[in-house]
Formats: structure tokens, C-alpha cells, sequence
């Protein structure tokens, strides 16, 4: 929890990053993880002044880099 970093790209195909970009995280925004629940549970993303709660799995194929 805490950690931020810019989207940079996604590891998905072209229906999976038209899902993340109609939830506001897209290229160029920046994350902040919120929290991560235990045992492989979703992570709790803030992006645009909102949380939005990703499954684990989805929340590998978002790739971050440094923030900008």
C-alpha cells in the first residue's frame, strides 16, 4: 500500500485494456495502491480521485512504471 507508478502499458488483449480504460486507468494515469488483500485477493487502486478494486490477476497485466 502506497506505492505509485505510471501506467505504461498492458499485458491483455484488446477487450481487457477497453475494460480498464472504461474504469479510468489507461496510458499516462498514475496509481496508487490502496491495498492488497491477502492470499491472493483483489488490490485496491486509486486512480483519478477514485478507488477502484482490480482482481490480482488483472492487476499483474496493468505494467507501471515511474511516477511521472
Amino acid at each position: 500500500p502506497g506505492m505509485c507508478g505510471t501506467v505504461t502499458r498492458f499485458a491483455g488483449t484488446p477487450g481487457f485494456v477497453r475494460k480498464l480504460r472504461t474504469i479510468g486507468i489507461r496510458e499516462g494515469k498514475t496509481l496508487t495502491v490502496v491495498a492488497r488483500h491477502p492470499l491472493g485477493g483483489p488490490v485496491v487502486v486509486e486512480v483519478n480521485g477514485r478507488e477502484v478494486t482490480l482482481g490480482r490477476r488483472m492487476a499483474q497485466r496493468v505494467i507501471v512504471g515511474e511516477p511521472a
